[in-house]
């Protein structure tokens, strides 16, 4: 809803085709049979031999109307003026001009949902520009849609002008904001093969709950709903449904909630897997022999569109470094709906040649431009070509640095020139994060977090946090810049961590120190990250505790001191999980190894592993199993710190307190501290389910799982301690549920040991929670 208030009389589309069909008659061939010249009035801030340049006499020195009538239109699409008018008389022609007022302020009144920032890159009124009514009224709609987004429709704006004198004025867009207008309701009509929950997590938008004014998923904005469209084609496309369509998005108010009701209308069609695939190649010279090892899809494999399009830019790529930048690479599916097979072949033809001119940003207000066009493969002079230039806006809009991205192409200055035109809105990337929150671990605490992922438009992320809490304390520094050195994000981080003595150990731990970091990509799932890591450990005991009444391990490492520990390291990382807050397929591997010695004053190998695999049963249950180990051994004749060693607790098993099992010093007399052991692994098998009853977009998740594992192999002094160090298998069976919310997961496990030690300590309830 909109309402006007103008005080000043605009030139409007109704006069021009008034004044245009008057000079149809005024420029008659009997009127204009001499050299005519030309009487500008009315102008006061604009040069006449300015107004002069937008007419064009022929070569007698006459205006016939083609001329009058484009210098017309030219002077009224300048914007600097009110009306204009053009009159014969006496052998001259007479513009009569209307100079539009000067803006001297645009700005906003009653808007708190949407800042002024955003509203002043959304209108097309500028300070310093001429006021025009057109574009005003522009201006409102674009306010309006500003709003949309937000999920605010109960809108109205009114733009009002104030006279300043001098043919000044100000114009002042006042804001009534109205109640925001949410979805109450996401559906899916047509989906067999999986269900709301896992489609749900797919899509950005989400229906209101109590937690939406966080989120503020809730919004109603026609633009991420069609990007929601999208999301849920490529989602069935990449899982094996080839012919998989969104047809119709249907986006209903309903006035008894206030309220949208979204529905997405599916047509799955058939499963596929993969047929026979090869490259055709039409390029003279290409051998296609050599490309063959480029490609991602095995046949048999379960169709997935998206392998396509990254062979299909590897090919590209490679295709380049062979001397055919203007080769094409476009992937053909050919379906055997019967066998359900689709067939590929990646047919490679000779483009036609042209190169990229220039590359134009806008739009990006704080981001540096040199951070967007990092994200090219192709630069101004090279070779055009349009899958690495998807390839480009892909990786843009993961940058999770702007609200839209978008690339287009335009002629350039000559025919195989390529202008392209790149518009990137930038969001906001600062958190602030002041949290609470509690487990039975580390007790009750508290965090602030402030940081910025793209720290002055750089793309560098920097990061503080601060902790405390009953029986840890802890400060991180942390700044990483990507692409600082070619591909690789190096980083550093310095930290300082405290725990303190507990109900489940005699002793605490000092440690500070930082670590240096270098992360590269090796493949779309594969990242490795190195590090440097120099700090100092410190075993330590609560006031008033005698040395001599701690257990034997214990007391030698505390009178160790301080150590310094010099080590490097790895960690590889392979991802195909479809979804990261809330997997329902895919793998997630890790593989981490650290070396201790190089300097400092302790020496030890530690390697760890970490394997998960998810898979979907039905649409509302998912299976996870997980195996994870580990091993660390000193070396040079030294043994591997207590603080380094494994410690088995509910991150291995659930039902035991931390610490809760291992090797373990019984010595009579003795604090009976568990000491740490040099291997360990477990083992879990857990079904996941949304709760019934309970919508869907509260992120709750119920649980049921089968835990089992064990440390084992204690390496420490044998002398006058005795250490129960047999390989005992743990295991317990449990339920829990899972609260995935905007502030951290929240989880509450209880789960009953089934077979431990007699020395072991259980804990069957589990609570742990982060950001509140």
């Amino acid at each position: 809803m909109t309402a006007w208030n103008w005080r000043h009389r605009c030139f409007s589309g109704s006069q021009v085709a008034t004044h245009v069909a008057m000079l149809c008659v005024l420029a008659s061939p009997a009127m204009a049979a001499s050299t005519e010249s030309l009487a500008i009035q009315g102008n006061r801030r604009i040069d006449a031999e300015t107004v002069r340049s937008y007419f064009h006499a022929d070569a007698n020195g006459r205006y016939d109307t083609a001329a009058l009538d484009t210098g017309l239109k030219a002077l009224v699409a300048t914007g600097l003026f009110e009306d204009v008018k053009i009159s014969r008389g006496d052998g001259r022609i007479v513009v009569r001009l209307s100079e539009a007022k000067v803006l001297d302020r645009v700005a906003f009144e009653g808007n708190k949902k949407v800042k002024d920032a955003d509203l002043t890159s959304a209108v097309l009124s500028k300070p310093r520009a001429g006021l025009q009514r057109a574009t005003v009224q522009g201006d409102v709609a674009r306010i309006l849609q500003a709003y949309h987004r937000v999920g605010r429709d109960d809108v109205r704006v009114i733009p009002e002008i104030i006279d300043r004198g001098n043919d000044r004025v100000d114009l002042v867009f006042t804001i009534t904001e109205g109640k925001k207008t949410p979805v109450r309701a996401i559906s899916f009509v047509g989906n067999n093969a999986y269900g709301a929950r896992q489609l749900r997590a797919v899509i950005k938008t989400s229906a209101s709950n109590v937690l939406s004014f966080v989120t503020g998923g809730d919004a109603y904005d026609a633009d991420r709903v069609n990007e929601d469209r999208e999301q849920l084609r490529q989602y069935y496309r990449n899982h094996g449904y080839a012919d998989a369509e969104v047809t119709n998005v249907s986006v209903d108010f309903d006035r008894a909630t206030n309220g949208f009701n979204v529905s997405f209308t599916i047509e799955e069609g058939a499963l596929y897997r993969f047929g026979a695939i090869d490259i055709s190649c039409n390029v003279q010279g290409l051998a296609c022999d050599r490309l063959r090892t480029l490609l991602l899809a095995q046949q048999g494999d379960t169709f997935d569109e998206s392998k396509l399009g990254k062979t299909s830019e590897a090919l590209t790529a490679e295709l380049g470094k062979l001397g055919f930048p203007f080769a094409q690479v476009e992937p053909r599916i050919n379906r055997n709906a019967q066998a359900r097979l689709a067939e590929i072949t990646f047919q490679i033809e000779q483009g036609r040649r042209s190169y990229v001119e220039r590359i134009e940003i806008h739009g990006n207000t704080r981001t540096r431009d040199d951070v967007i066009r990092r994200e090219f493969d192709v630069g101004e002079g090279d070779a055009y070509n349009k899958t690495l230039i998807d390839r480009a806006e892909r990786r843009l809009r993961n940058l999770n640095y702007f609200k839209t991205v978008k690339i287009s192409t335009r002629p350039g200055s000559a025919g195989d020139r390529v202008v392209l035109d790149v518009e990137a809105i930038d969001q906001a990337t600062g958190d602030f994060n002041v949290s609470g929150g509690y487990s039975s671990t580390d007790g009750l605490l508290a965090e602030v977090k402030i940081g910025d992922r793209n720290v002055l438009g750089t793309g560098n992320t920097a990061q503080a946090a601060f902790t405390s809490g009953q029986f840890a304390r802890g400060a991180t520094l942390s700044f990483t810049s990507p692409y600082a050195l070619g591909r690789t994000t190096p980083g550093v981080e310095l930290f300082a961590r405290q725990s303190m003595v507990s109900t489940f150990q005699s002793f605490g731990s000092n440690t500070y120190g930082g670590a240096l970091t270098l992360g590269m990509p090796v493949s779309e799932q594969t990242a490795m990250l190195w590090r440097y890591s120099l700090y100092d450990q410190k075993v330590v005991l609560a006031p008033g505790i005698s040395p001599a009444a701690v257990s034997v391990p214990v007391r030698q490492a505390v009178a160790a001191g301080r150590q310094t520990v010099s080590q490097i390291g790895n960690t590889v990382t392979y991802s195909t999980l479809d979804n990261t807050k809330m997997p329902t397929s895919g793998i997630r591997s890790q593989l981490s190894q650290d070396l201790a010695g190089l300097g400092g004053d302790v020496r030890f190998l530690r390697t760890t592993a970490d394997v998960r695999y998810y898979r979907s049963i039905n649409s509302d249950l998912t299976g996870m199993v997980r195996g994870q180990g580990g091993y660390i051994t000193g070396w040079g004749g030294q043994q591997a710190p207590l603080l380094n060693s494994f410690f088995g607790g509910p991150t291995m098993v659930r039902g035991f307190a931390p610490g809760g099992f291992g090797p373990r010093d019984l010595t009579p007399g003795s604090t009976m501290d568990n000491v740490g052991g040099s291997f360990y692994w477990a083992t879990t098998a857990e079904l996941q389910s949304n709760i019934p009853g309970l919508p869907q977009e509260y992120g709750l998740r119920a649980s049921a799982f089968v835990d089992a594992g064990t440390v084992f192999g204690y390496r420490g002094p044998t002398q006058n301690v005795q250490v129960a160090n047999k390989n005992v298998l743990r295991s317990s069976v449990g339920v829990g549920m899972t609260w995935a919310s905007p502030f951290g997961p929240l989880t509450v496990d209880y789960a009953v040991p089934i077979s431990k030690a007699a020395y072991d300590v259980v804990q069957p309830l589990r609570f742990s929670a982060g950001g509140f």
